[in-house]
């Protein structure tokens, strides 16, 4: 609601792209405010609820893009993310996304481990925005050298790659039983597929996750700080609160915050090298309340729920999620499947061959009948 309603002058790299290829735009689809949220509360639109549960959240940032890819109000979304923000709203709303490499989708203005994703109701459709979405934008300064790659070839056979097993983010909040056995019944499946799976130990800390978390604070601390009084009373109270906590902080303070995205990088990198691919969850938790910030709906623990899908956003590496199970309450539960930086297509390899080999889904949400 802080925004002004100017009309931009251009369209932005991938909504640039997608126009140049032909896509019908319906709509923007809902995010909080400044993206800043795993939710769809807006101060804007003021909700966004789960097409599986009406009482549950989508996730977010990419809220009403998960949502509405889910409900199937049209066949291709684009979200973007830099903690998890497809990830999430993918998992929890049972479609697939990918997180690519930063700077494989150009973006304006591009920002350390910022990415927009593909959102779709499976990998081929996601395949196939990602031949749009990776075409050169000189606009984005990060931005990758375009590379021709056949993004629809998506066959692989899984036999011999080395897959690390993730179930521990090391941070954050516990994993559920529910999504544990799901994700470690999808091991096993890619086990009797001829991949070679082993489990990966934690990397990340609490102080690694709070040190990100902190830097993005201040950031958005900043941003708001820079908006008329008026326009910042319209914020969202609950991300307001968490920016302004945010503010005030001196030189090293600030320093050190952003030393743990440098480190964060590192260990993420060191830990995964050993692998073609890591599997996890995508989050410790399924769709939470609908009216709900957060997971834990509380400012000091805002991100607890991103110790899985922050990793990849600052080592710049690309993470898939795709549905891998549903909960006894029928919610959606998601496999995150992480590649080596720059293997953004054999990400999608694999993913696809998980929706080969995983069981049948259930059918996609249908509109409440009226009463």
């Amino acid at each position: 609601a802080a925004t002004d309603l100017t009309p931009a002058a251009a369209d932005a790299p991938p909504a640039a792209r997608m126009r140049e290829a032909g896509a019908v735009v319906l709509g923007k689809t809902t995010m909080p405010d400044y993206g800043m949220l795993s939710s769809g509360l807006s101060s804007f639109h003021a909700l966004t609820r789960n097409p599986w549960d009406l009482s549950k959240n989508p996730g977010g940032s990419s809220a009403g893009a998960g949502a509405a890819a889910a409900a199937g109000y049209g066949p291709l979304h684009i979200g973007t993310d830099i903690g998890g923000s497809v990830r999430l709203p993918a998992a929890w709303c049972g479609i697939a996304t990918l997180k690519p490499s930063l700077g494989r989708i150009p973006i304006d203005p591009p920002f350390m481990g910022r990415c927009a994703g593909p959102m779709t109701r499976d990998i081929a459709d996601a395949a196939l925005m990602m031949g749009v979405l990776s075409q050169p934008d000189a606009r984005d300064h990060m931005s990758l050298p375009c590379q021709d790659f056949d993004w629809l070839n998506l066959d692989i056979d899984v036999r011999g790659l080395r897959i690390g097993l993730q179930l521990d983010a090391g941070c954050g909040l516990p994993l559920d039983p529910e999504i544990r056995a799901a994700v470690e019944a999808a091991a096993r499946l890619f086990e009797s597929a001829g991949a070679i799976v082993t489990p990966l130990k934690p990397w990340m800390t609490p102080e690694m996750l709070d040190g990100v978390d902190r830097f993005w604070r201040t950031r958005s601390a900043i941003d708001l700080g820079a908006l008329p009084q008026a326009r910042r009373d319209k914020i969202l109270p609950f991300i307001r609160a968490w920016a302004e906590s945010g503010g005030g902080q001196s030189g090293e303070a600030v320093f050190r915050s952003y030393y743990e995205t440098l480190n964060v990088r590192a260990k993420t990198v060191a830990a995964t090298a050993p692998f073609d691919y890591v599997l996890s969850p995508v989050a410790p938790v399924v769709a939470y309340n609908a009216e709900w910030a957060a997971p834990t709906n509380e400012v000091a623990t805002t991100m607890h729920h991103i110790g899985y899908t922050l990793p990849y956003n600052m080592s710049e590496q690309p993470a898939a999620s795709v549905n891998c199970g549903y909960t006894r309450a029928g919610l959606p539960i998601g496999l995150q499947i992480a590649g080596a930086r720059f293997d953004d297509l054999g990400v999608l390899r694999v993913a696809r061959a998980w929706e080969r080999m995983r069981p049948a889904q259930q059918p996609w949400p249908q509109p409440p009948r009226a009463v």
